[in-house]
């Protein structure tokens, strides 16, 4: 988990961040809930990693506790690859009292769910996802790639994953090289994360996706948890608004596979679980 600890945590509040920044954060959308955005990645965050993603499901208590602290807040942003149906489904946000106003985005941004509609808006696919998904087959067999990889369906992008192989890391290092010569040919940009590699249109990321979010609601302070490579860019955003005067808090759900997220959060949780209580704590220090 990189060179952070366990971040402290009382008995009677939240979990304290670790650098005075965080700790501004934290201040900021404690004193004006009512103009701070909750951001929040998916798999690895809210659901368990686990290795098939068509089972990750919402920690039991991630609902419950969304639902708690969301009428509190501008709003609560769910920022994901996945498609934002998807995440919908596997969340369990849809018709949650509480979370009336919950927005997904998901592909980076280019989806958008909203509860008040329960409607996802798009535009429209980028022509060289089709391509690569046709091709992608018979390219991982002339290359010989490694036994247990395989490839995930989703919908504006396709991902190759590599968590089943004999070596993971090393399936996932011999990958990338060609995969990204791919994505190039087709117009489309590689995106790495835990064990898998995403190929996908480029121009939108979690970074550009919570900028705008941030923005469009007018928002005075953010908290972003995430736990993978993909997640890095929303960081880097939050350090942008923060450079604007916009507080921000640094959440990773703990992961020793990306010990680079954990050196740059304010914070680092235990998890999924440790996102769960840290949602409660900040609901019920609100309250």
């Amino acid at each position: 988990m990189g060179s952070h600890p366990e971040s402290p945590e009382s008995t009677d509040s939240s979990p304290t961040p670790m650098t005075p920044a965080g700790r501004e954060g934290r201040d900021a959308i404690l004193a004006r809930p009512t103009r701070a955005v909750i951001a929040l990645d998916f798999d690895g965050t809210l659901a368990p990693i686990v290795a098939d993603p068509e089972q990750a499901r919402a920690h039991p208590d991630a609902v419950p506790a969304l639902a708690a602290l969301a009428p509190k807040v501008a709003s609560v942003a769910v920022i994901t690859g996945r498609p934002a149906g998807v995440a919908v489904r596997h969340g369990g946000f849809a018709g949650v009292p509480g979370l009336e106003h919950l927005v997904v985005l998901g592909h980076y941004g280019a989806e958008r769910w909203d509860a008040v509609s329960s409607t996802v808006s798009a535009p429209a696919p980028h022509p060289g996802v089709a391509a690569v998904r046709a091709e992608l087959p018979g390219f991982l067999d002339k290359i010989g790639a490694w036994q247990g990889t395989w490839i995930e369906e989703k919908g504006r992008a396709v991902a190759v994953h590599t968590r089943r192989a004999s070596d993971p890391q090393a399936a996932f290092e011999a990958l990338r090289e060609p995969l990204t010569d791919l994505a190039t040919r087709h117009g489309l940009i590689v995106e790495p994360g835990r064990m898998v590699l995403e190929l996908r249109p480029p121009g939108m990321d979690k970074g550009v996706a919570l900028l705008e979010y941030v923005r469009e609601i007018g928002a005075e302070a953010v908290l972003y948890a995430g736990d993978d490579l993909g997640d890095l860019p929303a960081f880097a955003a939050v350090d942008k608004l923060r450079s604007d005067g916009i507080p921000g808090l640094l959440v990773c759900s703990g992961s020793s596979e990306v010990a680079e997220l954990a050196d740059r959060a304010d914070l680092v949780v235990d998890g999924p679980p440790g996102v769960v209580r840290l949602l409660s704590a900040l609901a019920a220090q609100l309250d």
